[in-house]
């Protein structure tokens, strides 16, 4: 994948394929879902989508609030209690239950290593970055390989299965699994590219 370019001209190259394309806007810069993705403030990615700058923040806030985001996502979506995550998640990377919750409620900022350890647990893409890129990059690069896709839309064969085939993306980020009868779309469409055209003798 090409180096990413700065959110400005990502925005504008994404703004160009919408409006050529009859994409939806809502679909690939939906500020909600940006926000899950990149645990910054909703608000803030409203400010940065509309070419606005947010409000100026220091690197150990932004560590705070992005992990904060993250825990409570997680426990909105499990259904866990804090006490059990800090509880998980000190048991894994070998400090305090206490600590790891003081972390999780954005109370205190982990060490490196504690850092880097929160990547993995959470599963969050970039590293160490996720947490400390300023605003505009985290952002961007939740972007960019969107971008990517549409600019070079044959680099993917599972997307361009999915596409084909009538699976969207945004179904599987909204039921994060297909049903049956897109899985017996996109079978089918597998199916149809390897196996020999009726009639054709084989091997």
């Amino acid at each position: 994948m090409e180096s990413p370019s700065q959110l400005h001209e990502t925005l504008r190259r994404l703004t160009a394929l919408i409006e050529e394309r009859g994409l939806k806007r809502s679909e690939l810069l939906n500020p909600r879902e940006l926000a899950a993705r990149t645990a910054l403030p909703e608000t803030d990615v409203r400010v940065l989508l509309k070419g606005g700058t947010p409000p100026a923040d220091k690197v150990n806030d932004r560590v705070r609030t992005r992990i904060k985001a993250l825990a409570d996502a997680h426990l909105t979506r499990t259904g866990r209690r804090m006490s059990d995550l800090a509880a998980d998640i000190g048991s894994c990377l070998g400090v305090s239950g206490y600590w790891a919750r003081q972390v999780c409620d954005g109370r205190k900022v982990p060490s490196v290593a504690f850092l880097h350890g929160l990547v993995e647990y959470f599963g969050v893409e970039g590293g160490e970055a996720f947490f400390t890129a300023p605003a505009d990059e985290a952002l961007n690069r939740a972007l960019f390989p969107a971008l990517v896709r549409l600019e070079n839309p044959h680099t993917d064969p599972v997307q361009a299965l999915l596409d084909r085939y009538g699976v969207s993306t945004t179904d599987l980020r909204t039921n994060g699994s297909l049903t049956r009868g897109q899985l017996e779309r996109l079978l089918e469409g597998v199916l149809r590219s390897v196996l020999a055209p009726e009639g054709e003798n084989k091997p």
